[in-house]
């Protein structure tokens, strides 16, 4: 059975009415802007964080519909999907919607909430992600005990929340006292800086931050080995200091080792290191304090990256100045710029990012996201990992091809957010009207914008950008026999659900996550509702008593699973071989916490067995084991988790009928259990109770294992299956079954 289931500059944003002041705007060099322009910027008040961010390899944009989008590096899950795999196209975060703001750090995320509450993921290991903990997080998690935000950044290895009474929260690492708080004690939870108040914008560099008080005063404490802290001198400063001189500033930005602000009259004012010409003064000069970009007017936003900075003025043009080694300013070079350079081909945009990791992202008006620069993790966004010397269009806004398995069908969401579907129909699998089913793809009618797709053992459920549900197929069965002996032919929308945004299948039973983690579940068929009486009977969604803070959840043969933000993993269902892992064999109506587990990032469960996949990359078994499907080496049935001994490196897992599959960090699967169909994948029909590689099968990014098949997916795109195929759920176009892999298209 299966489920559906980002250094450190920080943007600060143009407003949107940029474009209807071009009558107003005037080039570098001329004279400064009218007095009615500077006016209308200061009733502005500051730029607003804007919908994209850059990281040191991987890059943050929030739509207008409040989710979040990540791509590029992502060793440490800091895009935020749940795996470690890096994404050179757009992939929606795992996690709540409702999103305001976003930030970013050099290896993890930070997003905003329209509620006031902070979520971050990827990177902890100086405790920047604020959960009290240093353990890395796959998928945003909520900081605990932090409300009423209103702005985040993120730094190097530390972060920021602006709260709405003006006073400013710290975490992660203070070696250079960044955090503000009067030491260099690291903190793993937020700790007020000391010293500010009435503060209207925050901002972080690499180990140094930034304030910005409603008096236009900015405040700077942290490293300052390079002059970044503006004070005059090179000493660090674990309390706030006021930049002296420095008034009537509406926006700031902290680059790798310097800083850049600007002020109401649209000047741009910079300071700290200069050894690429990130200041934009025409020098390779340090500067203590700050220092006027000579010839330029009317910027709208600044920001500043590692080495390199960018403004965006009011007409909506870019101009980029600094390192140039990786193409990061646009202009089709690798040459150093020490002045504000017009980047050619650009116009109406609206926000501006610069990555600390040498890459430059900009959006327009319409959306359109452009970006340029480095590009070895795929931080462009374009689909490839080559280096882009101009500006280059982002991919669409999807996220990659995803495949799910039930008993005798398949069913693939493409990146277009269109449904396939092949196999067994005599129920509606498919979606499709009519009872024969078909050995190759066909498209689900009536679905588009899909995220994601569970399937159980004869329904599927599909879950939409904008957080609907929809399902299709499964027998409709009371306590009496049948009532209505079929299923929903065509896909069928659950008024009932909204703002979900994970969902899950098991025998008859599914299961939705809503974005302020609580868990519905309901069953097509009232018989087989895990952990309910016969007489219970729940044909529509209903909220699972007891648990909060689920960020994941599943359903498995006849069990469902939900992991919460703590990385406890909780079960409730049938236990007839100890599937649920609480160490009996004893049903739970309600959801127990599977014994010894902590740190989880991945989980699945077959028919009478579970798998769980921990933050180290090892993976947990329980449940029965006639078939060695624990991996264990044995074939005794374990009530509690046991390690897969061997296997290290894996980043999801999938549990079929009496099979596991884990996918490694290299993209290389190993399986185990039985194989009576090839459903193992390695050429052979021997059943093992310990893992093997599928020889030869690499580059896989997602994987889904039903009843006695199997099907992948690779990073180009391709679909491939393998195992039994009587119902032609291979999709090859035969009914032939296949002990390896065979590629779909």
């Amino acid at each position: 059975m299966s489920r559906v289931r980002s250094g450190a500059a920080v943007a600060v944003w143009g407003c949107l009415l940029g474009a209807l002041w071009l009558s107003g705007c005037v080039e570098p060099g001329a004279t400064p802007p009218p007095e009615d322009l500077a006016s209308s910027r200061a009733a502005e008040g500051f730029s607003r964080q804007g919908t994209v961010m850059a990281g040191r390899n991987h890059t943050l944009t929030l739509r207008a519909d409040g989710t979040v989008w990540a791509w590029g590096g992502n060793t440490f899950g800091q895009l935020g999907d749940g795996t470690t795999t890096a994404k050179s196209s757009p992939t929606r975060i795992r996690g709540p919607l409702g999103m305001s703001a976003i930030g970013v750090g050099e290896l993890h995320s930070l997003a905003l909430k329209a509620d006031g509450t902070v979520w971050t993921w990827g990177d902890n290991t100086r405790g920047q992600l604020g959960d009290g903990t240093t353990t890395r997080r796959a998928w945003p998690q909520r900081v605990p005990g932090l409300t009423n935000v209103v702005r985040i950044a993120g730094g190097f290895s530390h972060s920021l929340a602006l709260k709405a009474d003006g006073t400013v929260w710290a975490w992660g690492l203070n070696a250079t006292g960044q955090l503000g708080d009067g030491t260099t004690s690291q903190r793993l939870a937020p700790t007020q800086v000391q010293g500010l108040i009435n503060v209207v914008a925050i901002a972080a560099g690499n180990a140094h931050s930034l304030a910005l008080t409603a008096d236009g005063a900015v405040w700077t404490w942290g490293g300052n080995a390079d002059g970044q802290l503006g004070t005059g001198d090179t000493l660090n400063r674990s309390l706030p200091v006021a930049v002296a001189g420095l008034t009537g500033v509406t926006a700031l930005s902290g680059g790798g080792s310097h800083s850049v602000v600007l002020k109401s009259d649209g000047t741009v004012w910079a300071w700290g290191q200069n050894t690429y010409g990130q200041l934009g003064d025409g020098t390779t000069g340090q500067r203590l304090t700050p220092t006027q970009v000579p010839g330029l007017w009317d910027v709208e936003a600044v920001v500043g990256g590692g080495q390199h900075s960018v403004a965006l003025r009011v007409d909506g043009s870019v101009w980029t100045w600094g390192n140039n080694q990786r193409g990061q300013l646009g202009d089709g070079s690798l040459t150093q710029r020490l002045a504000p350079m017009r980047v050619t081909g650009v116009s109406l945009v609206k926000g501006v990012t610069a990555g600390g990791g040498q890459h430059t992202v900009v959006v327009k008006a319409d959306g359109t996201v452009l970006a340029w620069g480095s590009n070895a993790d795929g931080q462009v966004g374009d689909g490839t990992t080559f280096q882009a010397f101009v500006p280059t269009r982002t991919a669409g806004w999807r996220q990659r091809t995803d495949v799910s398995t039930g008993d005798a069908h398949t069913v693939v969401v493409k990146a277009d957010g269109t449904v396939w579907a092949w196999g067994e129909n005599y129920l509606g699998q498919l979606g499709a009207a009519g009872r024969p089913g078909r050995a190759t793809p066909g498209q689900v009618p009536g679905l588009s914008e899909v995220l994601a797709v569970a399937s159980g053992r004869d329904h599927t459920v599909a879950l939409t950008l904008e957080g609907s549900v929809w399902t299709w197929g499964g027998t409709f069965e009371g306590p009496g026999g049948p009532a209505a002996r079929d299923g929903l032919r065509t896909p069928t929308r659950i008024t009932s659900l909204s703002n979900v945004v994970m969902v899950g299948a098991g025998m008859h039973h599914s299961v939705a996550l809503k974005d302020d983690g609580t868990v519905w579940a309901w069953s097509i068929n009232p018989l087989w509702f895990p952990g309910a009486p016969p007489s219970s009977f729940v044909l529509a969604p209903t909220q699972v008593s007891g648990l909060t803070g689920v960020i994941a959840v599943s359903g498995g043969g006849y069990n469902f699973f939900a992991l919460k933000a703590d990385g406890t993993l909780w079960a409730w269902g049938t236990n007839p071989h100890g599937n649920i892992g609480d160490g009996t064999l004893d049903d739970a109506a309600l959801p127990v916490r599977v014994l010894g587990l902590t740190e989880v990032m991945d989980f699945s469960s077959g028919l009478t067995h579970s798998a769980a996949l921990k933050a180290d990359g090892t993976v947990w078994t329980w449940g029965e084991n006639s078939d060695g499907q624990l991996g264990d080496g044995t074939q005794v049935n374990r009530l509690s988790p046991v390690q897969v001994q061997g296997l290290t490196e894996g980043i999801r897992l999938s549990a079929g009928f009496a099979d596991s599959f884990v996918l490694k960090s290299n993209g290389t699967v190993e399986s185990w259990g039985f194989n009576g169909s090839g459903q193992l994948g390695d050429g052979t029909f021997v059943t093992r109770s310990v893992p093997a590689p599928l020889t030869g099968f690499t580059g896989t990014v997602s994987l889904s294992a039903g009843l006695h098949h199997v099907a992948a997916v690779k990073g180009d795109g391709s679909v491939w299956t393998w195992g039994l195929n009587q119902s032609g759920q291979l999709g090859t176009g035969t009914f032939v079954d296949s002990a390896s892999p065979v590629r779909v298209w």
